[in-house]
């Protein structure tokens, strides 16, 4: 993971646009590009939005991703620490004898 956030960092840096990557700007960016993404499955089945858009989506995918990396390094949050953290905290919410199967939030099991 750190290897990618270094490329894009650097990809970032080359062409100077740091100044315009404060965290705020940074947050709204990932929101928008992940409202590019579900824009490929409105109004279309899954199947159907995969197949007309999956090129797009990719790319949609990536520019999530690309926001997200630039965000945990101006914030320096180590992405795979902060999902392994996540990962534990759900599993108490989301112990599997009660939370298997079912689509119920954590108050609700």
């Amino acid at each position: 993971m750190k290897q990618l956030q270094n490329k894009v960092i650097k990809f970032r840096d080359e062409r100077g646009w740091q100044k315009y990557h404060t965290p705020k700007d940074l947050a709204i960016s990932l929101s928008i590009e992940a409202s590019e993404l579900l824009e490929n499955f409105q109004w279309k089945s899954d199947q159907e939005a995969i197949v007309k858009n999956i090129e797009n989506i990719k790319d949609e995918m990536a520019d999530v991703l690309i926001y997200l990396l630039m965000l945990s390094k101006e914030l320096n949050v180590d992405l795979e620490k902060a999902v392994e953290t996540k990962l534990q905290k759900n599993a108490g919410k989301y112990p599997i004898e009660k939370a298997y199967g079912s689509n119920k939030k954590y108050n609700e099991l």
